[in-house]
């Protein structure tokens, strides 16, 4: 005990120590779930957009002792402050929980959560609150704690207070840690967990070594004066890496100096923008408003004004580029008022609408030589627009060149044509019809942490094919290839009914508008299979606003059964926010779901680069809170459509992990909420994924001119 208390007083001593210069200190996952030390928690938490995928032996055992066991532990920085993750605690990988081998074992999900609290100066300390096994039916390891960390030179100090049930006296009441890290790549730990002195060494692989991916992070828990611990170390390993790598590399972009003569500056502010910013990524926003341009003196024009043969050259380049690039239906025309348009589709940034977007603007500032000429940039799909842009060849050139924000004025929808445009050649260049476009996915069901096991899965390899036939149309076909399962959902096993099949399950024919006042509306008629099946009619009419800030979409469906005089329907109301400048969408819907379940579903993703993590709530039969995530599985730039067509991988894969919750049971509840999916709707083909506003390009300017850099 008296070791305990000097433990605890000389971490709070600490926190009111005068501030001496330090390197951060690593935040590393702890064995419990949360990022801290052995057991306990410190107030530090993973950076915004890093995930950690960890595992060790150390099984506590509903807090009566410790076994050599299995933690899976998978944690995320959802925002700056909030760190969240998902932990599974075994006895077993496959013992059957209901025969005799799997008797008194334990298989458990749990929920953590931590959040760091603002406004107090670093150099002071820090203040986080976390819980630990929230929500579900079985809370084993449900924990509440409050704790302080002080950093000083190679140290980090940390005590808190916490509370818990369980029997063996971990994490109820006062505890206290300290960490050493003399170098990057190694640290020792050392705690009090409110019962037990432990001890623990870490030695990381640096990222260099491992193609500057993640971090390796191995753990050794050599020291434990435990009443409750049947064996003395125990061990982990942890990988740690940025969601969305590509985006955490992109650097913030700091406005160049303008030099400019007194009498030729010209400032122009759009709406009500303040009048000093700078261009910043998707990573490190500071404000929410249209960028402030300082263009550089007035540029004069030559004495030598550009004749309509040499701008007819320079767009014909321009148009020769863009085919090369492998966009299609391009248009390129001009008039003489040095007004340049430019009408594309994107078939090869599939991840991102942003990244074709910027390299077709840094072609044009690449191929127009006359400074003064203004550029309008249509994007379309199947010849319904998407977005525009309009700009200045000398404004855009300044951006790339000096860093100079540019003045893009951006809208959503179809732009006014320029009168008296003269157009290069009679047709527009790479036609996008009755080239047919594969795209492969993985197909995944699976069940995390039952009796049966602690990972079920069903997995299958499927393709989908659109085939674009005229505006707005084209056929969807789809099947699947089954490739392996685990026992539980072998033919004959517990999950039969929910494996992954062998199947030919979709032919549509769809039809798109885009309708006055920011309506889109598709229609898809044909064959279905989801167990059964189907014939019908499916409609999604989606409203956008105007600068995309809200979206309303409402979808439903009306089957007949091939086999049966039956029928099956949907009708689902949904509502996104887009709230751009913290890379976060929020959904809310509600209606009648697929299997005749009634009642709402809400979710808000938060945003990586092209990825997302997501955290949403289901109430209709029973009530179930879940984590997802969304990775893209294709190359940032895809193979350009040839005249045999395109394959490519998925641009938004999908898995997520669920529980039960307001109940004393958790039993497993299979496609809540559930409508089937398709593989062209308004989201992922004309939305850009629902993230289609134009306050999302003001917001992601540095990557307009990094993917040009990339692709030029």
């Amino acid at each position: 005990m008296l070791k305990a208390n000097t433990l605890i007083f000389g971490g709070v001593a600490t926190l009111c120590a005068p501030a001496l210069a330090a390197d951060k200190i690593t935040a590393y996952q702890s064995f419990a779930g949360y990022s801290g030390l052995i057991n306990t928690p410190n107030a530090s938490v993973l950076d915004k957009g890093m995930i950690d995928i960890g595992y060790n032996n150390q099984l506590d055992l509903r807090g009566v002792k410790y076994l050599d066991g299995h933690n899976y532990i998978f944690s995320a920085g959802l925002f700056d402050g909030l760190e969240v993750s998902g932990q599974i605690a075994s006895n077993s990988m496959h013992d059957n929980l209901f025969y005799s081998e799997g008797r008194g074992q334990l298989r458990d999900l749990s929920f953590n959560a931590k959040y760091q609290l603002p406004l107090i100066p670093a150099e002071w300390f820090s203040v986080a609150l976390g819980a630990k096994d929230i929500g579900g039916a079985a809370n084993n390891y449900e924990t509440y704690y409050a704790v302080a960390s002080k950093e000083l030179w190679d140290f980090r100090f940390s005590a808190g207070y916490s509370v818990s049930d369980r029997l063996s006296g971990q994490m109820d009441g006062p505890f206290a840690g300290v960490e050493w890290q003399p170098f990057d790549w190694f640290a020792l730990q050392a705690e009090h967990d409110a019962d037990a002195f432990n001890a623990a060494a870490r030695v990381t692989i640096p990222k260099k070594w491992l193609y500057d991916i993640g971090t390796l992070t191995f753990t050794s828990r050599f020291y434990s004066n435990s009443d409750f611990a049947e064996d003395d170390t125990y061990w982990g390993v942890n990988f740690s890496l940025p969601l969305s790598p590509r985006a955490a590399k992109i650097q913030k972009l700091e406005a160049a100096p303008v030099t400019a003569t007194p009498t030729a500056k010209q400032t122009i502010i759009t709406d009500s923008a303040p009048k000093n910013s700078t261009l910043q990524n998707s990573s490190h926003k500071q404000a929410a408003y249209k960028p402030v341009t300082t263009l550089p003196a007035q540029v004069t024009k030559p004495e030598h004004l550009h004749n309509k043969k040499q701008m007819n050259n320079e767009a014909l380049s321009l148009k020769r580029a863009l085919s090369n690039d492998g966009f299609e239906n391009i248009l390129v025309g001009y008039n003489k008022q040095n007004q340049l348009v430019v009408k594309f589709e994107n078939a090869v940034f599939n991840q991102n609408d942003l990244d074709a977007l910027g390299l077709v603007l840094g072609r044009v500032a690449e191929h127009i030589e006359d400074q003064n000429t203004e550029f309008y940039v249509q994007l379309e799909k199947y010849e319904i627009p998407q977005f525009h842009v309009i700009g200045k060849v000398s404004n855009y050139n300044a951006f790339l060149n000096n860093n100079a924000s540019p003045d893009l004025q951006v809208n959503l929808g179809a732009m006014s044509m320029p009168a008296g445009l003269s157009w290069i050649g009679l047709t527009s260049a790479n036609s996008p019809y009755f080239k047919p476009r594969v795209t492969l996915s993985p197909a995944l069901t699976s069940s995390h942490a039952t009796e049966l096991g602690v990972l079920d899965y069903s997995l299958a390899l499927r393709a989908d094919v659109d085939i674009p036939l005229w505006k707005g149309a084209g056929i969807s076909l789809g099947g699947q290839v089954h490739v392996t399962d685990s026992d539980d959902f072998e033919e004959n096993a517990p999950f039969k009914h929910y494996r992954e099949e062998s199947d030919f399950d979709r032919a549509m024919l769809y039809q798109t508008f885009a309708l006055p006042w920011g309506f889109y509306n598709q229609t898809q008629l044909g064959y279905m299979k989801d167990r059964y099946d189907f014939m019908g009619v499916r409609n999604e009419t989606g409203w956008l606003s105007p600068e995309g800030r809200h979206k309303v979409t409402a979808d439903f469906g009306y089957f007949e059964y091939q086999d049966y005089d039956l029928t099956k329907e949907y009708q689902t109301l949904s509502y996104q926010f887009n709230w751009v400048e913290q890379d976060i969408t929020l959904h809310a819907t509600a209606g009648n779901f697929w299997y005749e379940d009634s009642g709402a579903r809400v979710e808000s993703r938060f945003w990586f680069g092209d990825s997302y993590l997501a955290v949403y709530l289901e109430d209709t039969n029973v009530q179930k809170v879940g984590l997802a995530f969304s990775i893209p599985l294709s190359p940032r730039k895809d193979m350009a459509v040839s005249k045999y067509g395109q394959v490519k991988g998925t641009n938004a894969w999908r898995h997520a992990v669920s529980t039960q919750i307001g109940e004393s049971h958790n039993q497993l509840v299979f496609n809540q909420a559930y409508v089937p999916a398709k593989a062209v709707n308004l989201d992922n083909a004309w939305f850009n994924q629902g993230r289609m506003s134009t306050q999302y390009v003001y917001s992601n300017l540095t990557r307009l001119k990094e993917v040009y850099s990339q692709y030029r």
